[in-house]
Parts: C-alpha cells; structure tokens; sequence
C-alpha cells in the first residue's frame, strides 16, 4: 500500500542500499570484526576531544528508533572541569557505599577481574563526560502531560549507538552506572520528567591503557536458530 499521496504527505520514499550476497556477507563481517575491537576503558588521556566530535557521535545516537517515535532522551554533555569534579566526588561517595556496604560477596569477586574500586579519577581526566537521561513523559507548551512509551528500551538501543559512534570516532568510553545516581539529576538541574540512564566518560584511550584479557561468548552460546 503506498501510503504517500497528495492528502496524505506524511510518508517519504524510503531507499535502501542493496548489495551481493557476497559483498554483504563481506560487509558484515568486516563490521563484526570492526565492533569487537571496541572496549569498556577506565584508563583516560586527558587529551582534548573537539566539541563537533561529540555533537555528531550524539546525533548518531538520536537516530535510534523508540516507541511511537518520541524520542524519550537528553544527551548531557559535560566538559566543565568543575562540574566533572562535582560529579566524580558524588559518584565516589555512592561507589564507596556500594563496594563496602551494598554489593553482595558474589558481585565483588565477579568485579576482581577488572581490578576496580570505587575510586574513579578518570570521571576528571576525561575530556567528556555524556550523561544519558531517560524522559518518561513530556509537558507540553499548555501544561498537558504527554506519555513516552517503551523508554528503557529505546534509550538502551540509543546508548548502543552512541557507544558504536564512540568506538567509531576513534574513541573510547565507559557505562558507567553508580547507583543510585539521583545525584546527577541534582548537579545538572535537569526536569522532574528525566532520570539518570548511563553516565558515560568519552575520551582517547591513555597511553599506558590496559584492557582484562576477557572472552566473549561464541556464537553457539548466545544465539538460538530456527531454520
């Protein structure tokens, strides 16, 4: 059914790259092989990232689909040192109750391969940090309450983005998630519509950087197929 008609300007033509079987399978694993380089980072260079850099990696990441196409996300990006500092003194202090009060014994030894504490310096020495918002509803220019749907999910897909856009730009990040992380709402003045979702640290990776020595799950282990 075309539904684009004179009274019905709505809907636009949409055009698809195509390609050969074989170029596509090519495609897909130079892609594969491309993402799997990317890492989780917690080793920082201070080094400047242009402001351009993250505007268009947080536009990618606003083109993810989301339920009913409402968009429910703000990307916060921070670069102001004493905002950073701000924000790393809050985190540490939720980090230190969570590694000494809140995490069970299981979770610590699970978090001993990546050689973590709560001590999170690098929240300073990266250029950029990209708070991510979830907005579960919207007011409108009247006062009216509008809903959002399917929120978690569509930020979730969102942030994905945004990490590839990362990874693309020759950058690296962390999902960082202090919890609770209200405090963000609070050091940022955001709405009462918008919840913390990530906080993400962007940046180059340091020169002495390290990454564990980890394995991902093979194909056989994570999918399932019905052929």
């Amino acid at each position: 059914m075309d539904h684009q008609t004179p009274e019905n300007p709505a809907f636009i033509p949409y055009n698809s790259e195509k390609f050969e079987v074989a170029e596509m399978i090519e495609r897909s694993r130079l892609f594969y092989k491309w993402a799997d380089k990317r890492r989780s980072l917690r080793m920082f260079s201070d080094q400047p990232v242009p402001r351009q850099v993250i505007e268009n990696i947080i536009k990618t990441a606003s083109t993810a689909p989301s339920g009913a196409h409402k968009q429910p996300w703000t990307f916060c990006a921070v670069s102001n040192p004493e905002i950073k500092s701000e924000i790393r003194k809050a985190a540490e202090k939720e980090e230190f109750e969570s590694y000494n009060h809140r995490m069970s014994d299981e979770w610590l030894e699970d978090l001993k391969a990546f050689d973590t504490d709560w001590n999170k310096p690098f929240l300073e020495t990266v250029p950029w940090l990209i708070v991510v918002f979830s907005r579960s509803f919207e007011w409108s220019e009247n006062g009216q309450k509008h809903q959002n749907y399917y929120v978690k999910e569509s930020v979730g897909l969102a942030c994905g983005m945004l990490l590839n856009a990362i990874h693309n730009s020759g950058l690296v990040a962390l999902t960082h998630t202090p919890s609770p992380m209200n405090f963000l709402q609070e050091i940022l003045g955001r709405p009462k519509n918008e919840r913390p979702f990530l906080l993400i640290p962007v940046g180059y990776a340091a020169k002495e950087a390290q990454v564990p020595k980890l394995k991902r799950k093979s194909l056989e282990e994570i999918s399932v197929w019905y052929e």
